[in-house]
This record gives C-alpha cells, structure tokens and sequence, in this order.
C-alpha cells in the first residue's frame, strides 16, 4: 500500500470517529445542570425529638393494645423483620396488636439514635428491653417468650407531612 493510500485511510477514520461524537447540546443551561442543587432546611433537633417520641409510643402502643397509635406511626406498607426472621408489613402489626396476642409488663426505648437523613427521611437505632413479654401464636400450645433485650433499627419517612416507619427491624442481643 503506498504512502498516499495510507495517508487517505488514517485521515477517513479520524474523520468517521469525530462523526460518532455526540454533539454539544445547546439545548440546556450548563451553569444550572452542573450547579449544586440548594440544601433544604430543616430542624434536625426537632427530627430527632419527634422520632424518639413516635418510637417510644410505638413500644407503649405495644403494651397496650392500641392499634390507632400504631395505624398512625407504622406506614400500612412497612416493611417489619422481627427477631425470629419472620416478615410482616405495617397492616399485619396492626392486626397483631388488635388481636391482643403480644403482652408485656414493659416495654422500653433504650439508647435512641436518630440520623436524619434530609427533611423527610430519617433512622433510628437503640436498644429495646421487653419485660415478661409473651406472644400468643395460634396453633402453638404454650406463649412464647419475648422477654429480653434488642437491638432496633426503624427508617422512618415523612409522608403528607407526618413521619412514619417503613421499614424496622429488630435483633435479639443474646446474654453474655
């Protein structure tokens, strides 16, 4: 091949791949699409303060029975893993608290950790201690023990301007 064929075939290729490069768009505001999108403000003490709230009723509402509280801070959605690997979602916790099955002498919030995550999302994490808790499970021929000491992990997300849990998730700690 002489130098002159060459030449030709090195200058079509250059030219075929600056043909495959996208073309700039001059369709979009540059200085906008790279600019950093501005922080929304928010009070994170009072995040915080509200999370610690709603997770010490959820417990309480545990205790006593009270389906409404948790209709109001468990999303129906959920999603609820419980110490044993079982799965539930906010709907079933509120059939299980109607139903009476779970009882306890207490049950406590322990250690609460609240990150928050921006104006609407958020998590939480403690420990919870359930005192002579037992929970009635139908086919079963005696309660089982729930009593002990947890480790909890609740995502909470604010929705038409309220928080609520929607996901949780709970770990026995096991005794030394």
């Amino acid at each position: 091949m002489n130098r002159s064929a060459l030449a030709l075939l090195i200058v079509i290729v250059v030219v075929v791949l600056n043909g495959c490069q996208p073309a700039l768009d001059t369709n979009r505001n540059i200085a906008a699409a790279t600019a950093s999108p501005a922080k929304e403000a928010f009070d994170q003490a009072s995040i915080e303060a509200e999370l610690i709230k709603l997770d010490r009723e959820w417990a309480d509402a545990n205790k006593t029975h009270n389906a409404e509280a948790v209709k109001r801070i468990v999303a129906d959605n959920a999603v609820i893993v419980y110490p044993d690997g079982s799965t539930a979602t906010g709907a079933e916790e509120v059939r299980t608290i109607e139903s009476g099955s779970i009882t306890a002498d207490s049950f406590e919030v322990l250690d609460p950790k609240v990150t928050v995550i921006d104006a609407d999302s958020a998590f939480i994490t403690g420990r919870g201690v359930i005192t002579n808790g037992k929970n009635v499970v139908p086919n079963k021929k005696k309660p089982i023990d729930i009593s002990g000491e947890y480790r909890f992990l609740d995502v909470y997300a604010k929705r038409d301007g309220k928080w609520q849990v929607v996901a949780s998730q709970a770990t026995k700690i096991l005794p030394q």
